[in-house]
């Protein structure tokens, strides 16, 4: 991306700002495999990164990341639903074996093959359930372009200091439309610093032994001062396969403790409190924009209503709650039919003060998201 004087716009798309923030903050190897709608990021990504690998499917793709992590790398992908769902096995086990890598998912319309050209909000269930055991990867998603640049590098920043792999969730309506945009807007990306060693100098590496963050420190594999072991399996903190023995088990329930451990450190979220507001209205990602348009015009006409845009989606901070307790109606916007946020919030017990405004096939209107809140 050139540089632009003061106030000069340019025509761009949130892939390239995706693609050019996770550059600049460290990510040095794309490794994907071709589909909309993520098409664009896999071109730019070709011409931007130091590193780029056209693998022959999606299930080689994250195997690719795994042995990049593994070397010190920091490769990203970028898939859809499809793509996505050949990965989960391949996550699981970078997730197992604390290898970060950041995978950009572009919603579209499903189940399966679905509308390719079809944006949609339906992933976020996915996500939620996909590592076994039930722990969450760090999940963040973007609801505007200034969102598109700063959180893959926070993306990266995350996959690196928890050392697991880290998912960038938008939407289809986000990364292939061409906007008028100033890039001076943007702030400056700071590249990720990673640090290779143990707090233990002099002593054998122990490749899972965790430090007061409940993170290993990292070793790659092709240095040749310590021998490193990483595994998928159940294991102890020398990365030896053990099945049921205190420290293995240990070591797994850590990875349930890790991310929310450092949670606050990667929680993202918009909340525009208005003063003695009795309404609130929650969404996130794409949604987001139009219910800044309908508290906008909420307020305008003396109807005071508040607005949370969450960014950080899993694991889910408490904060959430917290405020959207203190309001007596509650709208959570997004685009599925099953009100995949909600569930998120609060499973099948949702409070009575809590309505939903959702679509199938076609992005929420302002208008929708106002009749929620006047009904």
């Amino acid at each position: 991306m050139h540089e632009t004087s003061k106030g000069e716009r340019v025509l761009t798309d949130a892939s390239r700002l995706i693609t050019e923030s996770l550059a600049r903050a460290g990510a040095d190897a794309f490794i994907g495999y071709p589909i909309t709608p993520a098409n664009l990021l896999y071109k730019y990504a070709s011409e931007r990164m130091p590193l780029m690998l056209a693998a022959p499917d999606e299930i080689t793709t994250l195997q690719w990341m795994t042995g990049l992590a593994a070397t010190g790398k920091l490769p990203v992908t970028a898939t859809s639903f499809p793509g996505y769902a050949l990965m989960i096995e391949s996550i699981n086990m970078a997730f197992m074996m604390e290898l970060p890598m950041v995978i950009v998912l572009v919603q579209r319309l499903g189940p399966a093959t679905g509308t390719a050209t079809c944006g949609a909000q339906g992933d976020l269930s996915l996500l939620r359930g996909q590592i076994s055991g039930g722990h969450s990867l760090p999940v963040l998603a973007t609801c505007s372009f200034q969102d598109c640049w700063e959180l893959p590098a926070e993306a990266v920043k995350t996959a690196i200091e928890l050392r697991t792999p880290v998912v960038l969730l938008t939407s289809k309506e986000e990364v292939m439309t061409t906007k008028s945009f100033d890039l001076n807007s943007l702030k400056n990306i700071r590249k990720a610093t990673r640090k290779y060693g143990d707090d233990a100098s002099g002593k054998k590496h122990k490749p899972y032994q965790p430090a007061a963050n409940l993170v290993p420190w990292f070793l790659p594999v092709n240095q040749q001062d310590q021998q490193v072991r990483l595994t998928a399996s159940t294991h102890d903190q020398m990365g030896l396969l053990q099945h049921s023995t205190e420290e293995a088990l240990d070591n797994t329930l850590r990875l349930e403790k890790k991310a929310k451990h450092s949670l606050d450190n990667f929680t993202f979220y918009e909340y525009h409190q208005e003063k003695n507001a009795e309404n609130l209205v929650v969404s996130w990602g794409i949604t987001a924009p139009s219910a800044r348009v309908a508290v906008s015009e909420l307020n305008h006409s003396g109807e005071k209503t508040s607005l949370l845009i969450p960014k950080t989606l899993l694991p889910t901070p408490q904060i959430y709650p917290d405020i959207i307790h203190r309001y007596q109606k509650v709208i959570i916007a997004e685009e599925n039919l099953n009100n995949q946020l909600g569930d998120l919030l609060w499973g099948m017990q949702k409070p009575s003060n809590c309505r939903f405004a959702g679509s199938l096939g076609k992005m929420i209107t302002p208008n929708q998201i106002i009749e929620e809140v006047r009904s």
